[in-house]
């Protein structure tokens, strides 16, 4: 049997603003999606037949990247994720499928990451009919701290550039990441959940929408913009007051653009007393929001009672590896 884990994501900075040319910041988690894989008598998904109609990601790694043509595989697959949550689900997912297969077919070949980060991104694009992000698929495959942008980002390290031809053009990125000093170690992220679906086309959408009804708020997606730059300043430096007061500002612009609601809101206000900054973190809508700790467990135990599910990681986990 040939098994695999690819972590979940945190998206700490520029969420929104990135569908408009600004870097976004993200974060591998702890938690993640765990594949295994091994021949079998016939297709298998989790103990039940194995329909690729219902399973895009999957089958495109099979069939389109991996040209499998052996015999049928059986797929168990284990993940402690919130679904539709804006952790990035789907991108795991599509790593660990990619690593547990290469490792099934070629045991003796270490994992290429950027060339898994590659994989799952055209198997996202393909789900998604064209239009896909490579933030989750980079953050999952490389682990750490990731940084993608139209371009190079000062103060980050370069690793690879993508393209994608979406419905509406060509897009570039250019996939960086920042180094985390030593410090930051003692840092945590606490993740709660709000129990509620988050639904990234819609939101995005909703956004585009006010932005032509209230040209004004170019202002707060420059502004998320310069955040950004500070919040990547302090993580670089491993200052972490600066950080939270990062997150903190970057949640108001947030809410300027009505992408937080009021379960989002009560699970920030709930953690900030207890941790050094906190936001809502992806579309917004619902899923998840995210608070810098030192005193992890008193900041989960304040989303708890504030009605939200809490998850800890620490800042930057390893990334997408056979296990």
């Amino acid at each position: 049997m040939a098994s695999a884990f690819a972590p979940g994501k945190c998206i700490l900075f520029g969420e929104h603003a990135v569908v408009y040319g600004h870097p976004a910041v993200a974060v591998a988690i702890d938690q993640g999606v765990r594949v295994s894989i091994e021949e079998s008598p016939d297709w298998r998904l989790e103990g039940m037949p194995f329909d690729p109609s219902r399973h895009p990601h999957i089958t495109h790694i099979i069939q389109s990247i991996f040209n499998y043509d052996g015999p049928p595989l059986a797929l168990e697959v284990q993940s402690d994720l919130f679904s539709a949550a804006g952790m990035g689900s789907s991108a795991a997912l599509s790593n660990a499928v990619g690593a547990a297969l290469h490792n099934h077919l070629n045991s003796d070949e270490p994992l290429d990451n950027i060339k898994l980060a590659r994989l799952a991104h055209s198997a996202e694009a393909t789900a998604q009919k064209g239009r896909a992000s490579p933030t989750d698929t980079a953050t999952s495959a490389l682990g750490g701290c990731v940084v993608v942008s139209g371009e190079h980002v000062e103060g980050t390290r370069h690793i690879f550039d993508t393209s994608l031809v979406t419905p509406e053009g060509k897009r570039d990125w250019s996939i960086n990441v920042v180094d985390l000093p030593p410090g930051i170690c003692e840092a945590w992220l606490v993740l709660g959940y709000t129990g509620e679906w988050s639904p990234t086309g819609r939101m995005v959408a909703n956004v585009a929408k006010l932005m032509s009804e209230k040209p004004e708020l170019s202002d707060d997606m420059e502004a998320i913009a310069r955040i950004t730059k500070a919040g990547l300043t302090a993580l670089s430096a491993g200052n972490l007051e600066a950080l939270g007061m990062a997150m903190d500002a970057c949640h108001e612009r947030l809410q300027r653009l009505e992408v937080s609601n009021p379960s989002l809101d009560r699970l920030v206000e709930a953690a900030r007393p207890h941790a050094l900054g906190a936001k809502l973190t992806g579309a917004g809508g619902g899923g998840c929001m995210v608070a810098l700790a030192e005193d992890p467990q008193r900041v989960a135990e304040a989303i708890e009672v504030a009605g939200g599910k809490p998850l800890t990681s620490k800042l930057g986990a390893e990334g997408v590896r056979v296990v």
